[in-house]
């Protein structure tokens, strides 16, 4: 059965018309004289992708487009760049904390709205999607219009098996599997540095739109201070059904523990305002603490007593992405506390 989620009857008329406009770059990437269909060598390999779908890719794929966060990572991680890639969310680029390695990579639209036209033109030989940026067969059948797309993992999904999935439709399982290794001695190695915080919980939060939410344990920076050993308040220590739980003002403590690590995305955390103004990384998540700083009660909670207030790098800590995220969160985590 599939998880993503399937659409009610779909406009089968705009969907024409969508494909239609669609159609000269289609063919662009997928015959004539193109090497891009088939990769640089012209092999191809059949694999069965996370929803349970048989793609045709090449052996080698040489121009990939990743439009989602994770699959973004992943490709750069095995030491891919992507022809074009997704804007982070509530970011004008790819998701600030891969800007280094993901440098000018030409962003194809955002988390909630793809720009077909611009994937077309870019004549991807791959396209790797995932139920964080496509959860309907409509948007799939477009994708496929254009060149063989790879469905990689599920939202709130183990990154690992995602990052397997990558891996696999770019044939680089050997190295994911040294990569994923080398997390697991880096997680070693970090524990032991953070004994003396067995007893303490650690919050994450993000402040969006002068409120709060919180980043529960599924989403990746839940997964790194579970893999850390590091305890969750109670509030935060269970699974939910989206990217994020919001907390309303009257209900701030739940936001409380005894360390907080604090970010914000931009002007939105929504896919479709990555233009709406602010920043992701440190600088922001200062300006969104002197905003938070004014709300009622604020100055009640035990991580603000105790200054255990640690602004982060929102793309990093209140996002989704893959094992350059993990090793730079654990990395943070080590820093901010040992």
């Amino acid at each position: 059965m599939s998880h993503h989620v399937r659409t009610a009857a779909p406009a089968r008329t705009a969907l024409a018309v969508v494909l239609l406009l669609l159609a000269p770059f289609a063919l662009a990437a997928c015959g004539g004289s193109s090497t891009s269909a088939t990769g640089a060598d012209g092999a191809t390999r059949t694999v069965t992708d996370a929803d349970g779908t048989k793609v045709e890719v090449p052996v080698h794929p040489a121009r990939v487009v990743a439009a989602s966060e994770p699959t973004i990572d992943g490709v750069l991680a095995l030491g891919m760049k992507p022809v074009g890639a997704i804007a982070g969310r509530g970011q004008s680029g790819v998701p600030n904390y891969l800007a280094d390695k993901a440098g000018n990579v030409p962003v194809i639209g955002s988390v909630s709205a793809l720009n077909y036209e611009a994937i077309a033109k870019l004549k991807p030989d791959l396209i790797l999607v995932d139920g964080t940026s496509v959860n309907s067969d409509q948007v799939l059948k477009l994708l496929r219009g254009i060149a063989p797309t790879y469905y990689a993992g599920y939202a709130g999904g183990d990154w690992r098996e995602e990052f397997g999935h990558v891996a696999d439709a770019l044939n680089l399982g050997t190295e994911a599997t040294k990569i994923e290794s080398d997390y697991d001695h880096q997680v070693a190695a970090a524990k032991k540095k953070l004994t003396k915080y067995a007893d303490d919980t650690f919050s994450i939060v993000r402040w969006q739109g002068g409120s709060a939410s919180v980043i529960l344990k599924e989403l990746l920076p839940g997964q790194a201070l579970t893999d850390l050993g590091l305890k969750r308040p109670a509030s935060q220590d269970k699974r939910g059904r989206g990217h994020s739980e919001p907390i309303s003002l009257e209900n701030l403590g739940q936001i409380d523990a005894d360390y907080m690590f604090f970010g914000t995305l931009g002007g939105s955390s929504q896919g479709g305002n990555q233009n709406a103004g602010g920043t992701s990384d440190v600088t922001g998540a200062e300006k969104a603490l002197a905003e938070a700083q004014k709300v009622p009660g604020w100055d009640q909670l035990t991580a603000v007593k105790e200054k255990h207030v640690i602004p982060v790098d929102g793309s990093l800590w209140t996002s989704t992405g893959g094992p350059i995220l993990m090793e730079r969160l654990v990395a943070a985590v080590v820093k901010a506390l040992a």
